[in-house]
């Protein structure tokens, strides 16, 4: 097997020497004496590891050139672990490196053994990013129409989007607040023959009831205070195309009566207006509440509600998706990184786990914007659960008995393991520390279901 390839930046001949004779027999040790060889070297080999001397010429002396190593290196290769070699009286520097995106600091005269046991980490470390980058390439390569995710729940989304894309029939978008309803409504508008149609998508709950009217079906010059001109409402705007009705569950009941006759005539009139208009439009509707409910409370038309509702696709929260809160954050992560100019290279171990931790209310919404304020917020090359304002909080088990509180937990460790493997229960098994006939008894136990 090939030896994992360490590149020693260093303008001392003798300790270039001395550090490739002690270190060769464990890696493929590579040689670089000034910022030119060792970014010369890195193009050609991508060693995973390089320690790095700050005193490089032409100035040995400071530090100047050292930071510029360390920086042009990170941009060439930002998955590379970088160990600063430094004085002992040169701490400052040092943290300053670290601040910068450098992995580690050694002080001189170097230790061997301590130095191999930063190195043996500082690899392992390397390759479980280059493996999270991979995954996370190959997550972004298998996005649907700009949907990501490769969870069970997620991909039966998806599916239903392939199917009811080819048809003309009504869907009724179903979830709670931030699950991306208005994503999969593009994404079935992108997919269907009407693509190159307009979509048209309003926010039925963000507009004054007063306007909603106008703002659907469009009023005439004249129709009432301030209509100086005549102007066409969205679902005339969408003709050829889709409309995306957000939030149907809030219109009115008169103006759930209209829709509907637009929906059997497939013709309005504009408030004003005595005109029929024949429009030729798919309708995609979208609710984060009940409609049934509704519907008992007699405040949603049944027969609107069977009109919307032909095909419902519903949209699982972001908490029962758990295996894919991890490969979206990074995703998140690289874009707002790039768009911010910040050289931030992931999340510590313990923001991860308190992504997965978290209850997640605002679904993709928050993640997004959490992962988003968390570049912004971040001083060091790792997002802290401090930077996401997270912290794993057992307060969702509050005021219940300890037997109670432990028989959630384990439904909830156990639910998240199934979700994260796709149901594979020796993966979740082995995941939870714990035996396959062990799992099926919990299961069982605690009625949950296998995925």
């Amino acid at each position: 097997m090939d030896k994992p390839k360490l590149l020693i930046v260093e303008d001392d001949d003798s300790i270039r020497t001395q550090m490739k004779w002690a270190l060769a027999q464990e890696y493929e040790v590579l040689l670089a004496e000034d910022r030119a060889s060792a970014l010369e070297t890195i193009k050609k080999e991508r060693p995973a590891v390089v320690t790095l001397d700050l005193g490089l010429p032409p100035r040995p002396a400071e530090v100047e050139e050292g930071f510029n190593a360390l920086s042009d290196l990170l941009s060439l290769a930002p998955f590379t672990k970088v160990i600063i070699i430094t004085g002992r009286g040169d701490k400052e520097n040092a943290l300053k490196a670290i601040g910068q995106g450098a992995y580690d600091f050694f002080y001189k005269p170097i230790q061997i053994d301590e130095l191999k046991v930063v190195l043996k980490r500082a690899f392992s470390l390397s390759s479980l990013e280059r493996e999270h980058h991979e995954l996370q390439r190959k997550f972004g390569e298998e996005s649907f129409e700009g949907m990501l995710g490769t969870s069970l729940q997620i991909q039966e989304v998806f599916a239903a989007i392939r199917k009811v894309a080819t048809t003309d029939v009504p869907v009724l978008i179903t979830g709670e607040s931030g699950t991306g309803k208005e994503l999969t409504a593009r994404a079935i508008h992108r997919q269907g023959v009407r693509k190159d149609g307009p979509f048209e998508a309003i926010n039925c709950s963000a507009i004054p009831e007063t306007l909603l009217e106008s703002e659907l079906f469009g009023h005439e010059k004249g129709a009432f205070t301030g209509a100086h001109i005549q102007r066409k409402g969205r679902i005339e705007l969408s003709r050829g195309g889709t409309l995306f009705l957000d939030e149907i569950g809030e219109l009115s009941l008169a103006l759930q009566a209209k829709l509907l006759r637009f929906l059997q005539e497939h013709e309005i009139e504009r408030v004003g207006g005595r005109e029929k208009i024949s429009v030729d439009t798919r309708v995609i509707a979208a609710t984060n509440t009940d409609l049934k409910r509704r519907m008992t409370e007699g405040r949603f038309r049944e027969d609107l509600y069977y009109r919307v509702g032909v095909v419902t696709i519903f949209m699982p929260p972001l908490r029962e998706r758990v295996g894919d809160i991890p490969p979206m954050a990074k995703v998140f992560l690289q874009r707002y990184s790039s768009e911010n100019k910040k050289r931030i290279t992931g999340f510590t171990p313990q923001a991860l786990r308190a992504l997965e931790a978290h209850d997640w209310p605002g679904n993709i919404r928050e993640l997004e914007n959490r992962i988003k304020r968390a570049v912004i917020m971040a001083e060091g090359p790792k997002v802290s659960p401090e930077d996401l304002e997270l912290s794993i909080s057992v307060s969702k088990y509050g005021g219940r008995g300890l037997k109670e509180a432990r028989g959630s937990l384990e439904k909830d460790l156990i639910k998240r393991a199934l979700s994260k493997n796709k149901g594979n229960i020796t993966q979740a098994a082995a995941e939870l520390g714990i035996s396959r006939p062990t799992l099926y008894e919990l299961m069982e136990k605690l009625k949950i279901e296998r995925v």
